[in-house]
């Protein structure tokens, strides 16, 4: 029998972190996965997915994973069944073996953020202290022309090779 289930998504809140009674660390999420398909309006529904992780990996989720956050899970389906007030309900979840977080942290965002404000901030001091110089001028003229070089030469590279850019499998001689 086969029990394995592949998502990918984003979190629709921060992960809880709590401790079973022994002290197991268990964290539990909800992801928002798109469905592949259009529904008559034209937009994609989507599920949410509720996740359990467990021991190292939930004490990493709930460390490093806040809402918004793009994962993928790798795990199996597991049905938890409930009864309250004669009405029995069903729970699906998901047990994580393994959760891959696919994009960067807002830490690390806000940190690049403000090295680039810092690194604008030197440009336009630099700019306004040079004002009317020439030496200044020629270095920026000269930056310029060495970011366009790359482009001319693949524009000059597809001249020679027939002018349309488009890859062509008979150029290459790969068996297989």
């Amino acid at each position: 029998m086969l029990n394995r289930i592949v998502l990918i998504g984003r979190l629709t809140r921060d992960p809880e972190l709590r401790y079973t009674s022994n002290g197991t660390p268990v964290c539990n999420f909800t992801l928002a996965v798109e469905r592949n398909y259009t529904n008559r309006n034209g937009d994609r529904d989507v599920d949410f997915i509720s996740i359990v992780t467990w021991r190292g990996l939930a004490e990493n989720c709930a460390r490093h994973l806040g809402k918004g956050r793009l994962v993928g899970v790798d795990g199996q389906l597991h049905i938890r069944k409930s009864e309250n007030n004669n009405r029995t309900y069903i729970n699906p979840e998901v047990n994580a073996d393994n959760v891959r977080f696919l994009d960067f942290a807002n830490n690390n965002n806000q940190r690049n953020n403000s090295q680039n404000n810092k690194k604008q901030q030197q440009n336009s001091k630099n700019n306004n202290q040079g004002k009317g110089n020439k030496k200044q001028q020629s270095q920026n003229n000269q930056n310029s022309q060495s970011q366009q070089q790359p482009q001319n030469q693949q524009q000059n590279y597809n001249q020679n090779q027939g002018g349309n850019g488009n890859f062509d499998p008979d150029d290459f001689d790969v068996p297989f």
